[in-house]
């Protein structure tokens, strides 16, 4: 069935077949937004797949900044809108260098998830582009899952393109940005 207002060239429900679970690697994807040069709307975004997809659970997986009240805002509009909040603490990091770098990686994290809870979904869409992910997508789709991922070309492994679906988020521009 072909939505309103949708072509089916930009259609994710197109490559899904039952329940729909979404994994969103945040770091990952605010890289690609500067690519991107437009912002995603994630309100904009959870509602894309209620149309497109039997959804079932959307996941967001993000480091956390101790008192920031603009991302308090954030995390909050994330779970009125329906997503299941993965976090933890980011960490100050200090390099050989003497730079000070921002680390919260939550990649074994969704990883887990992804493969823990494989018994409740048919489709598992990923939001990251991240090389580290390719194992448990090959572990995915040996359990006869479908795998999408989507993300942004300059932002999406090789590793990632060989073992899922590609769908780059420009072609989504009009449905996700705000």
């Amino acid at each position: 069935m072909i939505q309103k207002g949708f072509s089916k060239h930009n259609m994710i429900g197109q490559f899904t077949k039952g329940k729909v679970y979404i994994f969103i690697d945040v770091a990952n994807i605010f890289y690609s937004q500067r690519t991107l040069k437009w912002k995603i709307s994630y309100e904009k975004l959870i509602g894309y797949f209620k149309k497109e997809c039997n959804l079932g659970k959307c996941f967001v997986y993000t480091g956390a900044f101790k008192e920031d009240h603009g991302q308090e805002k954030f995390l909050k509009m994330l779970e009125r809108c329906g997503y299941i909040l993965k976090t933890k603490p980011v960490k100050k990091i200090l390099t050989r260098d003497g730079k000070i770098e921002w680390k919260a990686d939550l990649d074994v994290e969704l990883s887990f998830d992804m493969d823990d809870l494989s018994n409740e979904y048919d489709t598992a869409v990923l939001l990251s582009g991240d090389s580290d992910f390719a194992f448990v997508l090959r572990r995915i789709k040996s359990k006869g899952k479908r795998v999408i991922v989507m993300s942004t070309r300059g932002h999406i492994s090789l590793e990632l393109i060989k073992e899922a679906k590609f769908i780059d988020l420009r072609k989504l521009k009009n449905e996700i940005s705000l």
